[in-house]
């Protein structure tokens, strides 16, 4: 039996048109776009689908709508971006592997932007440290988890590529679903291994850090005795 395949909305299509828009004519942030009434001429379809179109990129932050002003490019919320999509499908049905794998690639794949940016900026490390430290003093599970999230967090952004951070933020469900693998006894271990990752990328040997964040990560694998 042959299946076919279900036909896109109409707002998904005005959408696309218009973000097409503001990549073609190069547009950036608070520059103006036509006005619901000419968009809907332009892309030949009726306002009713551009209204829909435009109040759904309004909500990612794509763009934005004053009144007195009009539409005009927006900042995207990469805040608002992770809150809706942290529940999507993909994350929430994948297995322990999948979203460990997933964080080694995207974790693993920042560190030599993260020694490069230590070698020029002592604060890099410093800020670091500063949340290392803060596992020493910890006296509870939830302290401890998000001071783990915390610190993978600030290693994404260390890299200075700000677009992996939305990423990595995606992924924070990977700690809400193990955060009963971290037992009290294994905090020492997890000190001296977050320790070591910044140690490692200070002294930019970065092959040793990719190899500790590595083991790191998939520490989590081990505690809930799942299999690849």
């Amino acid at each position: 039996m042959v299946r076919t395949l279900p036909r896109r909305k109409i707002r998904d299509e005005v959408a696309d048109r218009i973000k097409e828009l503001i990549a073609a004519e190069r547009l950036m942030p608070g520059d103006r776009l036509p006005t619901e009434s000419e968009l809907a001429e332009r892309f030949g379809f009726n306002r009713l689908s551009v209204r829909e179109a435009t109040k759904a990129l309004e909500f990612l932050g794509i763009v934005e709508s004053k009144t007195g002003v009009g539409l005009t490019v927006g900042q995207i919320d990469l805040a608002r971006v992770t809150d809706h999509f942290g529940f999507h499908p993909a994350l929430v049905a994948a297995s322990p592997r999948q979203l460990i794998e997933s964080r080694i690639v995207l974790e693993t794949g920042v560190l030599p932007h993260v020694a490069d940016r230590m070698a020029a900026d002592d604060g890099v490390y410093d800020s670091l440290q500063a949340i290392v430290d803060g596992f020493r003093t910890a006296r509870d599970l939830q302290t401890w988890i998000d001071l783990d999230i915390r610190f993978h967090r600030a290693l994404l952004e260390s890299s200075g590529l700000a677009p992996l951070v939305a990423f990595g933020d995606l992924l924070q469900v990977f700690f809400q679903r193990f955060r009963d693998s971290v037992k009290r006894a294994e905090w020492k271990q997890g000190i001296e291994s977050h320790q070591r990752i910044i140690d490692l990328l200070q002294k930019q040997k970065v092959r040793a850090a990719t190899a500790e964040l590595r083991t790191h990560i998939e520490s989590h694998q081990r505690r809930i005795g799942s299999k690849p």
